[in-house]
């Protein structure tokens, strides 16, 4: 499976140079900032802040309950399906603990102050397990071994350079994984036995980027991906022994997307999640000893047309467990690996699965993560004899009762080049008049809003009687590779159109009030967030930019080595002069004399991906029109927030910060518990 990380807005699980040093450690504190009056936030000194007045105790308690939700992410399951290894946060940050039967303890097995997000069991042997983890937000991920039996942790790598896709084969013998420590810049893949894992070596030694997809069921083979855009991947066989590399997908063929890849049972074919041939990411098999295909194979998933997400084999090689997305929304269903036959997995409760995975030793369970709009996300195992679904966390909410939370519609709206817009749209309960509207962008530009839990959605609609719009704009993944690439390049002016056809919907609702529209979004979504204050001045009043881009050009210049290749694919060349005069144009930093609306700016102090310098330049530059421009500083932090105080300030600074710039429903309050 392709990895995933932390989502900036809603702390839910998505994918991540040297030509400088990382930064893996927390800055100074005597001056992180050249942003003037910017100071220590009392009792946080590792946040800074500038004009963001202090919280008032009423609202905080509003609040606080929400925050103290969290969730359950699956990140693997032991042998026989008995023990589940979960990510989860019951002090500051995401931990990794156990759970031995269904509602079970989470018994806590690491107590770092960073955040561990993904790791793996040693198969034949649970008490050893592998995982990553970086400093303060950096995103140079290590590698690490836990022995549970010593509660002691191992580096296992350079303790510098960049890791990531963290995979250890079937029998147990290879631990295999990305890094970038040949030259800072390139991502190569690396093995190393389990027995010995610190002698690594690399089985590739190339330009550009490569991830360890997946090893074959005796771990003599590997399958690795050449990644040089979201559209543009290329799938080989790597033999562990000797390290020959041999294609699998054709290279004549036209740019693909890859979703994830598995070995057949045997080890003789791979099953492939690829946009090459289809609109939508459809599943193929292909021969693993034979050349790349000259025509096009048929499609196992071509009777659904959306995009196949993930995909997980049984043991014995009889069941594909096959996840689409439909609309957003998660369907599962499992194809006989002889007939092909789909069948659905209807037991399963509506919303969005990630992580499907089969124990190497059980073909009748299907372990996952399963999450709603409305409930934070948990694993669930499901009995594939039975067809009967078995939670195994529940996940808390603060003490609130999930009834109270509102669960949204799905709406479309028209835009230009013939585009309708797919959004969630979140109302608050039982309100009259009309209510302020807050839109949140995704980051990505690859990214994809689904109806997972968001306390920032659910404390807006249900305390604060505001409406929240959530768009899939053009250049969203979810919706065929045409619209996912309607924005790439120098269409990515086209693409702010979606913006006035998002404001004019809300113009058109009468229960919606236009003349109080707020903005919200991370990374690429703060771009689109900045965007819409800049290029639509008169129809947004106030906007919450968290680590996002204020320049395209700049950004590309200063984003990590490892990465600037991988998002020149997607915003286009700034080294072009003509791609460049487009970006300019189309950089929010370049047109802030139109910019009105009241702002508030987040950044990581650390982020690999959006510098720092993103945030306070155009924290400067509207200051010198609008002095009381709000910026936070995390300087233990990177791309988003994943410490819990962290969080929480940023979280109730901007909830407070819509209050005070959009104001009450008119008409009557939002019902629900204060």
């Amino acid at each position: 499976m392709i990895p995933l990380v932390v989502s900036l807005l809603t702390g839910q699980v998505q994918p991540a140079a040297p030509a400088q040093a990382p930064r893996t450690e927390s800055r100074a504190p005597e001056k992180p900032s050249q942003v003037p009056g910017i100071a220590p936030l009392p009792g946080q000194p590792n946040l800074w802040v500038s004009n963001v007045p202090a919280v008032p105790e009423a609202f905080r308690r509003r609040l606080e309950q929400y925050l103290e939700s969290r969730s359950a992410a699956l990140s693997d399951v032991r042998d026989d399906g008995k023990e589940m290894l979960i990510a989860t946060r019951f002090a500051d940050t995401n931990q990794l603990h156990v759970v031995e039967m269904p509602m079970g303890a989470r018994t806590q097995i690491t107590f770092a102050k960073e955040p561990i997000n993904q790791a793996r069991f040693q198969p034949g042997n649970a008490r050893i397990i592998y995982f990553l983890q970086d400093k303060g937000g950096g995103e140079f991920f290590q590698v690490f071994r836990l022995n549970r039996d010593t509660g002691l942790s191992e580096l296992l790598t350079d303790g510098k350079s960049r890791h990531e896709g963290l995979r250890v084969s079937p029998d147990g013998r290879w631990l295999a994984y990305g890094g970038t420590g040949r030259n800072g810049k390139d991502t190569d893949v690396y093995v190393a036995p389990t027995s010995d894992p610190k002698k690594a070596r690399l089985v590739t030694q190339a330009e550009g980027s490569w991830g360890a997809i997946e090893f074959s069921p005796d771990g003599s083979k590997l399958l690795v991906a050449q990644f040089r855009s979201v559209d543009d991947s290329d799938l080989y066989v790597v033999d562990v022994a000797t390290g020959e590399r041999r294609p699998l997908t054709p290279q004549n063929q036209g740019k693909g997307g890859l979703t994830t890849a598995l070995f057949s049972h045997d080890g003789k074919s791979v099953y492939v999640v690829t946009d090459r041939y289809s609109d939508f990411a459809e599943l193929y098999r292909f021969d693993a000893d034979k050349a790349p295909p000259t025509t096009p194979p048929e499609s196992l998933t071509k009777s659904v047309r959306w995009n196949v997400t993930d995909i997980s084999l049984s043991p014995d090689g009889r069941r594909l467990a096959v996840a689409f997305n439909e609309d957003g929304f998660s369907k599962v269903s499992l194809m006989d690996t002889r007939t092909r036959v789909l069948t659905p997995l209807d037991a399963l409760p509506k919303g969005v699965t990630f992580g499907m995975t089969f124990p190497l030793k059980r073909s009748d369970l299907l372990a996952l993560t399963v999450g709603d709009a409305k409930s934070p996300m948990d694993v669930w195992t499901v009995d594939l004899k039975s067809r009967k679904p078995t939670r195994w966390t529940r996940s808390e909410v603060g003490g609130l009762n999930p009834d109270s939370f509102v669960e949204p519609s799905l709406v479309r709206y028209p835009s230009t080049d013939g585009v309708q817009v797919p959004a969630f749209l979140y109302l608050p309960k039982n309100a009259t008049g009309k209510v302020p509207v807050v839109v949140i962008f995704h980051g990505g530009p690859e990214g994809q809003s689904l109806p997972t839990f968001s306390t920032f959605a659910q404390f807006a609609a249900t305390e604060l009687g505001m409406a929240v719009l959530v768009p899939n704009v053009r250049g969203s993944d979810g919706y065929g590779k045409a619209y996912r690439a309607m924005d790439d390049g120098v269409k990515r002016e086209q693409s702010l159109a979606d913006i006035g056809a998002t404001l004019d919907f809300i113009a058109s609702r009468k229960e919606l009030d236009a003349s109080r529209v707020g903005v919200y979004g991370g990374s690429y979504g703060g771009y689109m967030t900045l965007a819409s204050v800049a290029f639509y001045p008169e129809r947004v009043k106030a906007a919450v930019d968290v680590v996002g881009i204020s320049s395209l050009p700049s950004f590309l210049e200063n984003t990590q080595a490892y990465r600037r290749d991988l998002r020149r694919a997607e915003y286009g060349d700034e080294r072009i002069p003509e791609v460049r005069k487009v970006q300019e144009r189309i950089s929010p930093l370049g047109s802030v004399d139109k910019i009105r609306a009241a702002l508030y700016v987040q950044q990581g102090a650390n982020d690999p991906r959006v510098p720092q310098s993103e945030a306070e330049q155009i924290v400067q530059a509207v200051s010198k029109r609008s002095p009381n421009v709000w910026y936070m500083l995390a300087t233990d932090e990177g791309h988003g927030f994943q410490k819990k105080a962290n969080r929480d300030f940023a979280q109730l600074t901007a909830l407070m910060f819509f209050e005070r710039q959009l104001g009450a429903p008119r008409g009557a309050e939002a019902s629900g518990p204060k």
